[in-house]
C-alpha cells in the first residue's frame, strides 16, 4: 500500500511512503537487509520474528522507495494509552534524495491521524558516539551518529536523565549500552517526565524480549524509585 509520495520540480515521483504489514512483502526482505547492512547485528530483529509485529495495528514498519528499491525505513509505534509515541529507528539509506525529512514528515502525518489529536511526545532511543564510536553504519555518511546525534537535537529531542541500557533484539539476555533514551516534548516548556511513564513504556516495549539482562532490570527497579525524569540537552 503506497501513503503518500514526493515529486521533484518537475512533478516526477522521487520517493513513495509504503507501509509494510507482512514479511511476504517483496519490499520487507529490501528493508531487513539494509537494516542488516546499517545496524549491529544486536539490534536487528530476525527475519521470521517480524511477522507478528508486522500485523500489531499499534506499529507502522514504512520505508521510502526509490526507483523500486527501498532506501529509507522507518518504524513507529502509538500508545493511546499515554498519549505518546516512539520510534524504534530510521534508516536514511542513500544521500541526496531528502529521505530523512521525507520520512520524518510523512510518520508526523501519519501520527496526528492516527491520535487524532496532538501527541505529548515520541520516545527515542539514539546512539552517543562519544560513548561508543564503533558503529559505522553501513558506511553511509547520512547515518553517521555524530550527525544524527546533532539533527535529532535541531528537532527537539532531549536526553532522560538516567544511564540506560535495553536488552539485546538477539534474545541472548545481553545488555546493549551506548544509547541514550530521548523524548521529544510536543510542549516546549516540558522540563521533566513522569517516571512511572518511562517504567510503563519500557516494560511494554521490551514485552516481545522475555529474557531480560540483569543490568535492565537494575535499571528499571531504579526508575521505580523516582517520581519524575529531568530532559537534558541532547
Amino acid at each position: 500500500m503506497e501513503i503518500n509520495s514526493s515529486k521533484d520540480k518537475g512533478g516526477v515521483v522521487m520517493l513513495q511512503y509504503h507501509r509494510i504489514t507482512s514479511i511476504q512483502d517483496p519490499l520487507f526482505a529490501k528493508m531487513h537487509q539494509l537494516m542488516q547492512d546499517i545496524f549491529p547485528p544486536e539490534e536487528v530483529l530476525e527475519f521470521k520474528l517480524w511477522e507478528e509485529p508486522l500485523q500489531d495495528q499499534g506499529l507502522r514498519v514504512c520505508v521510502a522507495v526509490h526507483e523500486g528499491e527501498v532506501v529509507g525505513a522507518t518504524e513507529y509505534r502509538y500508545y493511546a494509552q499515554w498519549n505518546v509515541a516512539m520510534t524504534d529507528f530510521t534508516i536514511i539509506g542513500r544521500p541526496g534524495l531528502g529521505i530523512g525529512k521525507f520520512l520524518a514528515d510523512q510518520r508526523g502525518a501519519d501520527l496526528k491521524q492516527w491520535a487524532g489529536k496532538p501527541v505529548k511526545g515520541m520516545f527515542a532511543e539514539i546512539y552517543d558516539p562519544y560513548r561508543v564510536e564503533e558503529h559505522a553504519f553501513g558506511g553511509v555518511k547520512p547515518m553517521d551518529p555524530y550527525v544524527r546525534r546533532e539533527v535529532l537535537s535541531h528537532m527537539g529531542y532531549k536526553r532522560l536523565d538516567f544511564p540506560y541500557v535495553h536488552p539485546s533484539w538477539q534474545g541472548d539476555g545481553e545488555a546493549v549500552s551506548g544509547l541514550d533514551l530521548c523524548f521529544l516534548p510536543m510542549a516546549e516548556d516540558l522540563q521533566e517526565l513522569e517516571a512511572d511513564l518511562i517504567v510503563d513504556f519500557l516494560r511494554t516495549y521490551y514485552a516481545i524480549l522475555p529474557n531480560k539482562p540483569q543490568a535492565w532490570l537494575d535499571m528499571v527497579s531504579g526508575l521505580e524509585q523516582k517520581q519524575t525524569v529531568a530532559l537534558l540537552p541532547l
